[in-house]
């Protein structure tokens, strides 16, 4: 290898990077994500998210270039999966102890962010993925595991038309509550809306 290459840019930039420990990109993140729920993404700022976290502005654009990739970065790094783990043993077990679960999370942690982005996601198909990604498809997922444990048992049969709804149900009423009644769609509403909506359109009690 050449001293050229040796030097080269991306070099160069690989080594600015390896600079950011983990643990500060965390913080990184986790500034933008704070700044999204509290103002808004369009008045989160490189620089705001800088003084917040006391680094250099250019810090932060070594890193992510423009303000869509840091926040559609910090996005999929708050992936985590809230429904992972839950198998009651029965489908209606399962999707009440789903919408607990969302309940615990929804405010802060869900929809806090979906209306921070804002319009952003719809202009902007890297956040739009990103957001899919970190919170929206991992819940899916889950929701689409219980719904097959639970035709495989027999409990519904696989060819139901409420079956495909399920997801839009479930994650469509924690972004809808805000707007119609002024709350946060916490653990007591959500089961509430599972007991009389979604188990009776699959007829299951």
């Amino acid at each position: 290898m050449t001293s050229q290459a040796a030097d080269g840019p991306e070099t160069v930039a690989a080594s600015r990077r390896s600079k950011i420990t983990p643990e500060r990109e965390q913080e990184f993140y986790d500034a933008v994500l704070e700044q999204i729920r509290e103002c808004g993404y369009e008045a989160l700022t490189m620089e705001g998210v800088a003084a917040s976290t006391r680094c250099s502005k250019s810090t932060l654009y070594r890193q992510w270039k423009t303000k869509p990739q840091f926040v559609a970065a910090a996005l999929r790094n708050n992936r985590c999966p809230r429904f992972t783990g839950i198998d009651t043993g029965s489908l209606a077990g399962d999707l009440r102890a789903a919408a607990r679960a969302a309940g615990e999370w929804s405010a802060r942690d869900s929809t806090q962010l979906l209306q921070g982005l804002g319009n952003a996601v719809m202009q902007d198909k890297e956040l739009q993925q990103a957001l899919r990604d970190a919170l929206v498809e991992p819940e899916v997922a889950e929701l689409r595991q219980m719904i097959g444990r639970g035709v495989e048992r027999g409990e519904v049969d696989a060819g139901h038309p409420a079956l495909e709804f399920i997801p839009a149900q479930m994650l469509g009423v924690l972004r809808v509550r805000p707007l119609l009644d002024g709350q946060y769609a916490d653990a007591a509403y959500l089961t509430r809306f599972v007991e009389a909506v979604v188990l009776p359109a699959l007829g299951l009690t």
